[in-house]
């Protein structure tokens, strides 16, 4: 039969490629292929930490791994006992790969460079005889007589065993839906806040420590945060786009977020530290930071916002002044007015309701043969390596279902 694959991947991106190579690794007779609609594989791949590409993360333990997905957390317990961070860097390992923890434990090639894991990737599929077809957009799928019938814009396919790893497409989705799948409608994850605000405005590119809550919810996130030119990113801010994807999204991204920038201090705490540098430091200027660790610009522009002018000695603070820095210090309030993306790295939340999928193997409830694998389905995770590892876990499981 002209076409005819035992298994046929649609999407070429991390988890569609991973898929295949595991299959065509576990079953070297089977005739593989992946679809993918673009003109290239692997596009997030190349892109991904800056192109150097955050292959996972460092974090061994599966019941910690799972802490790190808003969405998937209990459904991705078992898979990463399969198939965890430990694996992969084996796998790429045996694969010619070497990987390297940085501090904040995201693992990265040591070349630094996406191309090698790109190259790892097509040539692991050539030398297993998988075929790479692009420019191939998926028009319709359906079942006939234990056969899937793919087809694309200017050819058929038919494969025994169908793999759906198409990421966000919605156009995928829908013809999922018509298959009888559940979508969780999409929203963006992994997000900065955009906002215009003076004390900010002019501190883009200074980083620190903080503690940002988003007002009125339970969505609370520590970590670095990073002033930029439309607002605030880093990963903290990361983190709680993601824990709150569907809460800021229903917000229409309009809310308030309170940063305690020394968030090992609450205001009271503050307070008492600051009434001691009244006595301590009374003959220095307030402006000029002497105690706490915190970028020189922003301590000066919280100092501003306080009402406190340049030349004020500590000394001279009113009670009202040194209750203003307190808050600002630890309380600051912030109106966020939109959102904007992180780099191109665009992670969505939503996808095929994980209640219809088999997480021994991926495979739909719904459908015998069919499979998905990476973000088609509504599972996501903070920024660090945790969302290819995803891909990798479902990737392995699949192609060893298979």
């Amino acid at each position: 039969m002209k076409n005819f694959y035992d298994v046929i991947v649609v999407g070429g991106g991390a988890a569609g490629f991973f898929t295949a190579l595991v299959a065509a690794e576990k079953n070297p007779s089977y005739k593989i292929a992946i679809l993918e609609r673009g003109k290239d594989v692997l596009g997030k791949v190349r892109i991904s930490g800056g192109g150097r590409c955050n292959v996972t993360h460092a974090c061994f333990v599966p019941n910690d791994l799972v802490k790190f997905y808003p969405r998937g957390e209990k459904e991705l317990r078992g898979p990463f006992h399969t198939f965890s961070s430990g694996d992969t860097i084996e796998w790429f390992d045996r694969h010619g790969v070497e990987l390297k923890i940085e501090d904040d434990g995201r693992m990265f090639p040591v070349t630094d460079s996406s191309q090698t894991i790109i190259d790892c990737f097509t040539e692991t599929a050539k030398k297993l005889g998988v075929e790479v077809l692009t420019g191939k957009s998926v028009q319709t799928i359906f079942r006939s007589e234990d056969v899937w019938k793919i087809d694309t814009q200017n050819e058929s396919y038919s494969s025994s065993k169908l793999v759906m790893a198409t990421g966000s497409s919605t156009k995928i989705w829908e013809m999922l839906q018509e298959k009888g799948h559940a979508i969780i409608s999409p929203v963006p994850s992994l997000f900065t806040f955009n906002t215009k605000d003076k004390r900010i405005s002019n501190l883009p590119g200074v980083a620190t420590m903080a503690n940002v809550e988003v007002k009125n919810t339970k969505l609370e996130a520590h970590g670095p945060l990073l002033i930029t030119h439309w607002g605030m990113s880093g990963p903290a801010i990361l983190k709680l786009s993601a824990w709150g994807a569907r809460i800021l999204n229903e917000k229409k991204y309009q809310f308030t977020v309170v940063v305690n920038w020394l968030p090992d201090f609450s205001t009271s705490d503050i307070e008492s530290e600051l009434r001691d540098l009244k006595q301590s430091a009374a003959k220095k200027l307030v402006s000029k930071r002497i105690h706490f660790e915190l970028p020189n610009r922003l301590w000066e522009s919280l100092v501003s916002a306080s009402g406190i002018d340049t030349d004020t000695k500590w000394a001279d603070l009113t009670k009202i002044q040194l209750q203003n820095l307190a808050n600002q210090l630890t309380a600051s309030q912030f109106e966020i007015n939109g959102k904007s993306t992180f780099k191109e790295e665009f992670v969505t939340a939503g996808g095929i309701d994980l209640k219809e999928i088999n997480f021994k193997t991926f495979e739909s409830k719904l459908h015998e043969t069919l499979y998905f694998a990476g973000e088609i389905v509504n599972i996501d995770a903070i920024t660090g390596g945790f969302n290819f590892q995803n891909a990798w876990t479902s990737g392995h499981i699949v192609g060893s279902a298979l």
